[in-house]
């Protein structure tokens, strides 16, 4: 059993007879009144993410996960397969459990928790940042930049990023997988 004192970023806790990962907290002490967390779980089977708050000394039901590093090999329609870098035993996981999906090249490293008790996967970490290639973006109109500028820009995965007006074709962009934004550009 955790408390609310327990509560952190990607902890997996049981609640309404679903497993959550908090994916965002808040500890809020107000003037007058109880303390309480205020949280947004993503529930691990469906995708879904709700907002809790919790009062404070709550006592949660918490999963116990282990972690372990999987390769990304390829994807047929909404199942992504991956392999353990360690044993090369591959698993499947759907659409709805990836957090950025559409930021993930083959070849790619992420962290998958792993329920200790049936051994089912709950989730999928990505990277901080990938690396990707722009395919396909629009030339930049010398003149236009007197503000932060932006324009649409398509990666080697198929995602849409906005990116500066500087990016052309072939550059290579480092991109924030939480958010899905242009961070800056790798220089080779």
């Amino acid at each position: 059993m955790a408390s609310t004192s327990d509560i952190r970023n990607g902890l997996c806790i049981r609640y309404n007879h679903d497993i959550f990962k908090i994916i965002e907290f808040l500890h809020v002490k107000p003037g007058k009144g109880p303390a309480f967390v205020r949280t947004k779980l993503k529930s691990v089977t469906t995708g879904k993410v709700i907002d809790n708050t919790f009062s404070a000394g709550h006592k949660l039901d918490d999963v116990r996960v282990e972690t372990h590093k999987f390769q990304f090999l390829y994807n047929e329609g909404d199942t992504y397969h991956f392999m353990n870098t360690e044993d090369y035993s591959q698993i499947e996981l759907q659409k709805t459990v990836l957090d950025s999906p559409d930021l993930m090249k083959e070849g790619e490293v992420v962290t998958v928790l792993i329920n200790s008790e049936d051994a089912m996967p709950l989730s999928v970490d990505m990277p901080a940042s990938v690396i990707l290639e722009v395919t396909h973006t629009e030339p930049g109109v010398k003149g236009n930049t007197a503000t932060n500028a932006t324009k649409p820009a398509t990666v080697e995965t198929g995602a849409t990023v906005n990116v500066p007006l500087f990016i052309n074709e072939g550059d290579k962009i480092k991109v924030e997988t939480a958010k899905g934004t242009y961070k800056e550009r790798i220089k080779e």
